[in-house]
């Protein structure tokens, strides 16, 4: 099946060109070519207006569409899930499971096993929030599985979730650099969050290997004048890279504006996204622009990829383009994925088309 798709510009992941042409054959791109290089038998789907861009990444979100992932461990949820995020023109995203019993864990890996297994699309893999983080920045985690990693855990984790965990979160301060080699080991993504760090604890952690952090200002040790903290530690580090929220709940625009600034291309975008549910270890309450737990405390967002996006270009000040890469091309960098975050000749169909004006999205080839 050939398909040929006309907006204002395309941007690819590397570069925006104006005028040209995606043209498509058999799921795969074909070229970006000027309309008189189409073949002649080709019809032109245009779209005035609009751009094309690469289609978007989430490494942290917990459910969608009123199914969290850790209380309803099962496919449908997954389903559920990815609805939710091709809603923003998120293509591919990592399941998150916060901090919990290892039972769940387990169960987890063994659901997130078989969706990967079944041929479903648009599932990276699983990514585990805790629970060897530092109960004095647990957030919304319960704090009664929080815990310091005994190794025995670690290896169980390890080898159950081979192939399926993809990312670990936790407090570097936590755990001794052998378990956090024994996880990097495993080709597993070590993000450092939910951390009390010092400056010199979080560095440490960096030097060592450790590629990135969660939910930058979010559940870490601040920047402050006499102790730089885990987010100095961040800022400090060229080879480090982190997600943040853009939701102005987390944080304020004014910082993820700063942090851009500071971090260039090592900083890109989460949804942090849950949704509504009153049973369970955890419950969310929908407060408008944010979720809470019952007691108030900022559980997570309400946030899609798309509705990131424009939040970023209209109340951050980040230009298109570069917000454009922290939803898809930074992300894509982290995990070390060619094939993800660029629209170029050989590569699957994976964009969406998005008008230049209001920023919503008005078509994506993976629905």
């Amino acid at each position: 099946m050939r398909r040929a798709f006309l907006a204002d510009e395309i941007f690819t992941g590397n570069e925006t060109l104006k005028g040209p042409v995606l043209f498509i054959e058999n799921n795969i791109v074909s070229g970006i070519l000027q309309p008189a290089s189409l073949p002649s038998d080709i019809t032109v789907e245009n779209f005035p207006d609009c751009f094309i861009a690469p289609a978007f990444i989430d490494l942290q979100l917990y459910g969608g569409n009123g199914k969290l992932f850790s209380h309803s461990l099962n496919t449908e949820s997954l389903d559920a899930t990815r609805a939710y995020c091709m809603t923003g023109g998120c293509s591919r995203f990592m399941i998150t499971m916060a901090t919990n019993s290892m039972e769940n864990f387990l169960k987890g890996i063994e659901t997130v096993g078989e969706y990967l297994s079944s041929g479903k699309k648009g599932l990276l893999g699983l990514h585990l929030e805790g629970p060897w983080i530092n109960p004095v920045k647990k957030g919304a985690h319960i704090e009664a599985f929080i815990k310091k990693p005994p190794r025995k855990d670690v290896e169980l984790l390890l080898e159950k979730g081979r192939g399926i965990v993809k990312m670990i979160t936790l407090a570097p301060e936590q755990c001794d650099d052998g378990i956090i080699h024994l996880i990097m080991d495993h080709g597993i993504l070590v993000s450092a969050g939910h951390s009390n760090a010092t400056y010199q604890q979080a560095s440490h952690a960096f030097q060592i290997g450790v590629p990135a952090a969660t939910h930058l200002f979010n559940a870490m040790s601040p920047l402050q004048g006499r102790e730089p903290g885990m987010v100095g530690a961040i800022y400090d580090d060229t080879n480090v890279m982190s997600s943040i929220i853009c939701d102005g709940v987390h944080v304020d625009y004014a910082s993820v504006r700063i942090s851009k600034k500071m971090m260039g291309e090592r900083l890109f975008f989460i949804t942090d996204a849950v949704t509504s549910i009153s049973e369970g270890y955890y419950k969310h309450v929908y407060k408008g622009d944010r979720y809470t737990l019952p007691d108030g405390t900022l559980s997570g967002s309400c946030m899609t990829m798309m509705s990131t996006l424009k939040n970023s270009v209209e109340k951050a000040g980040i230009s298109l383009e570069e917000s454009l890469k922290m939803c898809s091309v930074h992300p894509a960098g982290l995990l070390k994925d060619p094939f993800l975050g660029k629209i170029q000749k050989g590569q699957t169909v994976d964009f969406n088309i998005i008008n230049k004006k209001t920023l919503e999205l008005v078509y994506s080839s993976f629905h």
